[in-house]
């Protein structure tokens, strides 16, 4: 009786390591599987993210082409304004099709003007503040019915990050600008600012100065804050160099902000104007504007250099927004030229 039971019980024991072992088996071989399809799609994902890239690199090379039409003026009623619909390529990519799959691939996008929005590398040039920039960023803030008070901070702040400082210690901060009771800024006693023509006030750095590279980079300012940089973001924009305003592409709150006791309403009115007739010179702006006569030739102009091309590329489950900044050299006769892409940020 006891040599049964202890036979059972062996039997039991090897059904049960059986049973183990057939376990671990199908564990091992579902996880080589797992692993073998994650590497198929880890595959897939690079190929389109590569596919990708090329499209964008199609749409750089057609945006060139366009920019490369160059005109006395820049207006918005020529070619390189008009957007790009969503367009099919499916036809044009090169991939295995599955049954029953939905593969879509498309493009679309659009060139801007960049200097129809104002440029924050103007107020300041080689780290010392430009008062008539200054002026120009002031009124804008006043046309948006922001704080003032950010004008003289935010032109400080460009002028601290264009002069080369020594290395700040670990942990300090941004540079901030000391003010008084009234919100104007000083040297906080240090016995070292700077004062330019204009009495805007540039106190030394009491940390690492930031250079400007882009918009969002305002943030580090006193008293911006991300819903404020959201009002201003549609209007600004910073580029290796300083520009003028294109006149014939900016929108009436820059308009307003550039010539001095300018309504925004007059500012529209303008905008519906040269939509009919853009302006083919700066003569014949300062002759047709109320109160541009003396505005000087190097704060505004009616021709474009630079222009932002943004891209959106869909292609299977990969998406790719991307937006590239291409300057436009002047065409000469021993041959110059052409279009060169700056840089190309991608989201």
């Amino acid at each position: 009786m006891r040599g049964f039971i202890r036979r059972q019980r062996q039997r039991g024991v090897a059904v049960v390591t059986a049973l183990l072992l057939t376990t671990l088996a199908i564990s091992i071989v579902a996880s080589l599987f797992w692993q073998q399809q994650v590497q198929v799609r880890t595959l897939e994902n690079q190929r389109l993210q590569l596919q990708t890239k090329w499209i964008l690199r199609g749409a750089l090379d057609w945006a060139s082409v366009v920019l490369r039409q160059e005109l006395p003026y820049t207006s918005l009623d020529q070619v390189w304004a008009t957007p790009l619909a969503e367009t099919r390529l499916d036809q044009y990519i090169e991939r295995e099709r599955i049954e029953g799959e939905a593969f879509d691939a498309s493009l679309s996008g659009n060139i801007i003007d960049a200097t129809s929005r104002y440029n924050l590398t103007n107020l300041s040039d080689q780290g010392q503040p430009d008062p008539a920039q200054a002026a120009v960023f002031l009124r804008l803030l006043n046309v948006l019915r922001l704080d003032n008070r950010l004008a003289q901070r935010v032109t400080v702040f460009v002028a601290q990050g264009q002069r080369s400082a020594p290395q700040a210690p670990p942990g300090q901060g941004t540079p901030r600008v000391n003010e008084d009771e009234n919100g104007q800024q000083g040297g906080g006693g240090g016995g070292g600012n700077t004062v330019p023509p204009g009495g805007i006030v540039v106190p030394p750095a009491t940390g690492l100065p930031v250079p400007l590279v882009q918009v969002d980079d305002l943030l580090a300012v006193q008293g911006m804050t991300p819903a404020i940089l959201a009002q201003l973001k549609p209007f600004l924009i910073v580029l290796p160099e300083k520009t003028a305003l294109n006149v014939n592409t900016a929108p009436p709150e820059l308009l307003a902000a550039l010539i001095p006791g300018m309504s925004l309403s007059e500012a529209g009115s303008l905008v519906a104007r040269r939509k009919t007739a853009a302006w083919r010179d700066e003569a014949a702006f300062l002759s047709q504007v109320r109160g541009a006569e003396g505005l000087s030739s190097d704060v505004f102009d009616v021709k474009s250099s630079w222009f932002l091309v943004q891209s959106r590329i869909r292609l299977d489950r990969a998406a790719l927004n991307a937006e590239s900044l291409i300057q436009r050299k002047p065409f000469v006769s021993s041959g110059g030229g052409g279009t060169t892409v700056i840089w190309t940020r991608q989201n």
